[in-house]
């Protein structure tokens, strides 16, 4: 068909979609050496930005999982030395304390062994004491034996005995 035989609204829709064609392409010609202009930037960032920026977020993610492993295992060679000490810190006075239940249960038995001695030497002091006093008394009353002829004569003559002066009774 040609153009001559198409009504005037037709060719005229026609026209305008050859312009829009025509602009269309005339833009997307424009746009490539933008776009090619993007792609070179983008791949200039990429190897000169991104990979070398990506390179040390991994290198330093490796880092800090590194360390904190590397903490993690002195956390737990802590918590063993704590471990250690506290069980060490235990025998030492479990030790100790057996230490000073010997050097108490050696006190207890010298002073149990001295105040034997010393109940030992009072006993005998006691009956010593004891004897002596007895011999005493055995003795007074051999002397008291003695004299109680002397005495009862003398206690006869005094209450036999009147008077020498003038006697009152006391009432």
């Amino acid at each position: 068909m040609c153009a001559a035989s198409l009504p005037a609204k037709v060719q005229a829709n026609n026209f305008f979609d050859m312009a829009i064609v025509h602009q269309l392409g005339e833009l997307f010609l424009g746009a490539v050496p933008t776009v090619l202009l993007i792609l070179i930037f983008y791949f200039i960032l990429k190897s000169l930005f991104f990979k070398p920026l990506l390179a040390v977020m991994a290198e330093r993610e490796a880092r800090s999982i590194g360390a904190q492993k590397a903490a993690e295992a002195a956390q737990s060679a802590a918590a063993e030395k704590i471990k250690q000490y506290q069980d060490a810190l235990k025998q030492a006075r479990a030790q100790l304390y057996a230490e000073q239940e010997a050097a108490r249960k050696k006190l207890l038995d010298e002073r149990a062994v001295v105040l034997k001695d010393a109940r030992a030497k009072s006993s005998a002091e006691v009956a010593s004491a004891k004897d002596r006093v007895a011999g005493e008394l055995a003795a007074a009353r051999r002397d008291l034996e003695a004299e109680i002829p002397q005495l009862a004569a003398e206690i006869a003559s005094r209450v036999l005995q009147p008077p020498a002066g003038p006697s009152r009774e006391v009432r």
